[in-house]
């Protein structure tokens, strides 16, 4: 291992995550969130990936995220053969001032979340002398991105304001998916339906990861995110399976005397003959500061806590329990895997697994294991 650490990418889990969120919601169709760099794990790799089970509908957050994506899916950056079928990129947030020309050079959509951005974008289509597609997103409850109440019912009584916009679909997003029992779902999903039935003949969207495991329909498509990356869709249920892996190795090994001091701050000391080992991993790295003193990685089967504060470049770890086989100068240590996954790290962190993934840094070696249908159309690509 050359780098401080080996992030693996199970392409073939991600793909299987995505064919169980469509089981569960069919007849709905999912679409992949791959904002944020598909979570961290590199969107045009993951949005490559769940082209090969059909996926063509894509969002990411901010026009760049649109503008690197769209040609690396119409492109030849990637192994294979082109899939069949177009596929269209979202831009979640809409476009800020200025934004407009950009977004139509790249052939990326917009999801419009208010009047003035309806307004930019119908500008640009009069411009234009041509129809451009969009998306609307209304607020149902979240009080974030959307057209409120009142900027909805502006547009219903000028529909002139939508005057060279194709809308090609009405989307909402849930505030509280991961909780299957909140009320807020069910209020939401309500609000939806009776907006959708002032624009009839609309495609509607509401269901994120969580809500796509609720029991109930799910409009005409879903817009799955964390659940195709192996984190928990809701609260206390997790049936999908791990995508990523992460490795490193122990660099230094020590043992210090009961009392002694441990990192910056001193904030762990040895309450017995400690044998401490170092790890080149860090926040640097994406490794949460909160875990200091809280978190651990696994070794040989064992947990090992983490003795002290998380360092830019380096975590100590107490080993004392770990036996002494399992420790040498590159030994493997697991810091996500069979005994720790992302959830369980997030919990720990005080934070979400949405957090610790896309937070993973770029300074590990990081390896991709082929899904099988990708596997497969690269052996048949001419």
């Amino acid at each position: 291992m050359i780098a401080g650490a080996r992030l693996t990418i199970d392409l073939e889990a991600l793909a299987s995550n995505y064919r169980l969120i469509r089981a569960q919601v069919a007849p709905a169709a999912v679409a992949g969130v791959v904002k944020a760099d598909g979570y961290g794990l590199g969107a045009a790799t993951v949005a490559r990936t769940l082209m090969t089970e059909g996926c063509r509908r894509f969002f990411v957050a901010l026009l760049p995220e649109a503008q690197a994506l769209v040609p690396a899916l119409h492109g030849s950056e990637l192994d294979g053969p082109e899939p069949d079928g177009l596929c269209e990129v979202y831009v979640l947030n809409g476009l800020l001032p200025g934004a407009e020309p950009g977004c139509l050079a790249a052939g990326a959509i917009p999801v419009l979340n208010s009047l003035d951005q309806i307004a930019r974008w119908a500008a640009l289509a009069a411009r234009e002398g041509r129809a451009l597609p969009a998306a609307l997103q209304a607020d149902t409850g979240m009080s974030r991105m959307g057209l409120p109440p009142e900027e909805l019912d502006e547009v219903l009584a000028h529909p002139e304001l939508l005057a060279g916009i194709e809308v090609r679909f009405l989307m909402s997003h849930l505030a509280c998916g991961d909780e299957p029992d909140h009320p807020a779902n069910a209020q939401q999903e309500r609000r939806l339906r009776t907006i959708a039935e002032r624009f009839p003949g609309l495609p509607v969207a509401l269901d994120n990861s969580g809500g796509s495991f609720q029991r109930r329909g799910h409009f005409d498509f879903v817009r799955a995110g964390i659940a195709l990356y192996g984190g928990a869709p809701q609260v206390g249920r997790n049936p999908m399976r791990a995508v990523v892996a992460l490795e490193t190795a122990i660099a230094q090994l020590r043992t210090v005397p009961a009392g002694t001091g441990v990192g910056y701050g001193l904030t762990f000391h040895a309450a017995r003959e400690t044998r401490i080992a170092t790890i080149p991993v860090g926040y640097a790295d994406g490794w949460p500061r909160s875990l200091g003193n809280r978190g651990a990685a696994w070794i040989g089967g064992v947990r090992a806590p983490i003795a002290g504060r998380v360092s830019m470049d380096s975590i100590t770890l107490d080993v004392t329990d770990v036996p002494e086989a399992h420790l040498y100068p590159g030994a493997p240590v697991e810091l996500i895997g069979p005994h720790q996954t992302i959830d369980q790290v997030a919990e720990d962190a005080g934070t979400i697994s949405y957090e610790i993934l896309t937070q993973l840094g770029h300074r590990y070696e990081r390896v991709y294991l082929a899904s099988r249908n990708a596997a497969e159309n690269r052996s048949t690509a001419p």
